[in-house]
């Protein structure tokens, strides 16, 4: 990973808190936001891993601390996971993301979701969250699946079966029941050419 993908993923995180992008606003949400101060240990974690053995000291440090924030906030979301920019935590507690799933850009998490994976049945594997996807609190998305872009997905709902671009998901199982999509629910996201 190179310093220029950190910095950039970094302050797409940090512009979902807020819709700024500068040094205060990066000191205030660090100092007074549990999600953005996981997802930044989260992202330097990967970002120093990347770069090999001479910044090993920095690497493990990262690693301590994301683990103790892993613990006190109740958020176990792995390092190494592939998670597009402008991650949104709305709520910490709770959350857990097996690290093979895959997340698009812009998405939000909210307490007590669980993206996890199955082993036999229908979808067997890891779940695919497309970009600009809302994951309501008590969420469960579970096995190969892919939620569409723009997906929405209600609280306590359980995802076993895949949902389609703005697919509104509710119940359990969840069902499709509208396709208005995620629009009301994540705001201040970052596009693919922005730096």
């Amino acid at each position: 990973m190179k310093w220029s993908d950190y910095t950039y993923t970094v302050s797409a995180d940090l512009y979902r808190y807020g819709g700024r992008r500068d040094r205060a606003a990066f000191l205030k949400s660090l100092a007074c936001i549990p999600g953005f101060r996981y997802t930044f240990l989260m992202r330097t974690a990967k970002y120093l891993k990347s770069r090999g053995t001479l910044l090993l000291p920095l690497y493990a440090l990262s690693r301590f601390l994301l683990n103790h924030y892993q613990y006190k906030y109740g958020i176990s979301i792995p390092y190494n996971t592939d998670i597009g920019p402008g991650l949104y935590i709305g709520h910490f507690g709770g959350i857990i993301v097996n690290a093979e799933a895959t997340i698009g850009r812009n998405c939000n998490i909210n307490q007590e979701v669980t993206v996890g994976a199955t082993y036999g049945g229908k979808y067997p594997g890891t779940p695919v969250i497309m970009n600009n996807v809302y994951l309501g609190p008590g969420s469960k998305i579970i096995g190969g699946i892919t939620l569409g872009s723009h997906a929405a997905v209600g609280a306590n709902c359980v995802v076993t079966k895949p949902v389609p671009d703005h697919g509104v998901v509710v119940g359990i199982p969840g069902e499709v029941v509208s396709t208005k999509g995620s629009g009301e629910y994540v705001v201040n996201t970052v596009a693919d050419d922005v730096a």
